[in-house]
């Protein structure tokens, strides 16, 4: 008998662990793959360079401070002074985030109010939910509160921003992992827009030095050093409402039971082990694509340096028409024609990802995130439909560069993951990131108070992305769950 099961080793489950180990608990993680980590884990995804891919999730923006001085995490992130470079035609907007003036009055009041927004909200996450109307009067602003949470956020783009370039540039936090449009009446848009600008009160996405493995191999490091073991390689197949989980390891069924199972799956993956009926099924909506470079792509831009316009996020065919022009199109079922998609180079900020050669020759990463890419398009013949969306996103990335792409790859150095290949791989539900739709930072009616994390079993609580305050790489829903567990006791 554990005091906790946590069913998943992802960084969420790793966060639980280490908070309860360290709080005297027994604790026991099962993880099905060979190693924990989940989705944030590091790779060596291509076996002609030495070259540690985050090939997954690969930027850190949620990850509360509270949660790296609690647990005292020996894990480096870094600041990019570039936020953004965008091509347009022959020259390019590029925001670089300690001079902001020169992009007008309207950027600056605009982001001035997500941040007095993010400085409120952000502390509230790994607190018992407030209700709405709290959360509201914390915020204290009617003008932001309705235009962040009430009204879609086309409405305040379209009345703040002229410029089409600039509306995709504030559109995109709102559409990455999430398939809508900048009007959608459901507001799936401004949720997520929300937890893209709220990251640790400033909205920052930072760096991790290592790559994302190396911040999940901190919090097991952490975990077990406090006493929790890790078991990997264990399939749990069930779930008893009662605590007893059923798992295979090594070709043989085992049973545990725990005082509390927390489930760092997906609702819908946690609705199964349970045998209960699964909510409607979510939908991912993106091509994730790795490379590794001989050599940054030289830009039509000649006035920014390629260093500059690769250290921060690169945009493709963003502009606001652009995007809204994919969206309707990969709803009609085709793979966009100029597929959208944004950039990083994690090596320039961070080369330690390089093998020494690698490092001397001058080689660079990139991770490129294509939007606009829902699970459905793949679902009839994946291999083809990745092919296909792959051949239209390089063409939609030279379409803004002075060379082709394929001219600076590594032989045999790329690789694309669909939604179906993220399904299949991690067990995201139709690839979806955050596990379903996000959820707005406040209770629904009557669960005030509550961590977010709870089921309608007492016994079993939900700590992955899908919970209350999830997605992202954040650890918050870990924390709230392990929060919940302790002060039950």
């Amino acid at each position: 008998m554990k005091d906790a099961v946590i069913v998943g080793g992802g960084h969420n489950g790793l966060v639980a662990a280490a908070y309860l180990a360290r709080a005297g608990l027994s604790v026991l993680v099962l993880e099905r793959r060979a190693e924990a980590g989940g989705a944030a884990v590091s790779f060596r995804a291509f076996d002609s360079v030495d070259v540690r891919l985050s090939r997954y999730s690969y930027l850190v923006s949620l990850l509360p401070r509270k949660i790296i001085d609690d647990l005292g995490l020996r894990v480096e992130l870094r600041r990019r002074r570039i936020s953004s470079y965008t091509p347009v035609g022959d020259g390019g907007l590029l925001v670089d985030s300690e001079n902001t003036a020169a992009l007008g009055d309207a950027w600056q009041k605009f982001y001035a109010m997500t941040a007095e927004v993010a400085e409120k909200v952000f502390p509230t996450l790994t607190e018992p939910l407030p209700s709405k109307d709290s959360l509201r009067a914390r915020i204290n602003d009617d003008h932001a509160w309705n235009v962040l949470f009430e009204r879609p956020l086309s409405e305040v783009i379209e009345s703040t921003f002229a410029d089409d370039t600039v509306r995709g540039v504030v559109l995109t936090d709102a559409l990455i992992g999430t398939f809508a449009p900048a009007d959608d009446p459901l507001l799936r848009q401004n949720r997520c827009f929300l937890y893209h600008v709220i990251g640790n009160g400033t909205g920052d996405w930072d760096v991790p030095v290592g790559g994302m493995g190396a911040v999940t191999g901190e919090l097991a490091r952490v975990a077990q050093a406090a006493g929790a073991q890790i078991v990997t390689g264990a399939e749990v197949t069930s779930i008893d409402p009662d605590g007893e989980v059923t798992y295979r390891k090594d070709g043989a069924t085992r049973t545990v039971s725990g005082g509390h199972v927390l489930a760092n799956v997906s609702p819908q993956t946690l609705a199964a082990l349970l045998g209960e009926t699964s909510e409607a099924q979510p939908e991912g909506a993106q091509l994730k694509v790795n490379m590794v470079l001989r050599r940054l792509p030289r830009l039509k831009d000649s006035s920014v340096d390629p260093r500059d316009a690769f250290a921060g996020t690169f945009h493709v065919n963003e502009g606001y028409r652009q995007l809204a022009t994919a969206y309707e199109e990969a709803a009609q079922g085709r793979i966009p024609s100029l597929p959208p998609c944004e950039i990083y180079c994690h090596s320039l900020t961070d080369p330690s990802i390089l093998g020494p050669e690698e490092q001397a020759a001058g080689y660079q990463t990139l991770t490129l995130f294509g939007l606009h890419m829902p699970a459905r398009l793949f679902r009839k013949d994946n291999e083809k439909a990745r092919d296909e969306a792959l051949k239209a996103t390089l063409h939609s990335l030279n379409s803004v560069l002075a060379e082709s792409i394929e001219d600076c790859v590594v032989p045999g150095c790329i690789e694309a993951k669909t939604p179906v290949d993220l399904e299949n791989e991690l067990g995201l539900p139709a690839g979806h990131i955050f596990h379903r739709d996000l959820s707005w930072p406040y209770a629904d009616e009557g669960q005030e108070g509550t961590w977010g994390v709870e089921t309608r079993h007492d016994r079993v609580l939900l700590c992955g992305a899908g919970a209350r305050r999830g997605g992202g790489v954040s650890g918050i829903p870990g924390h709230n769950a392990a929060m919940k567990v302790l002060r039950s006791r």
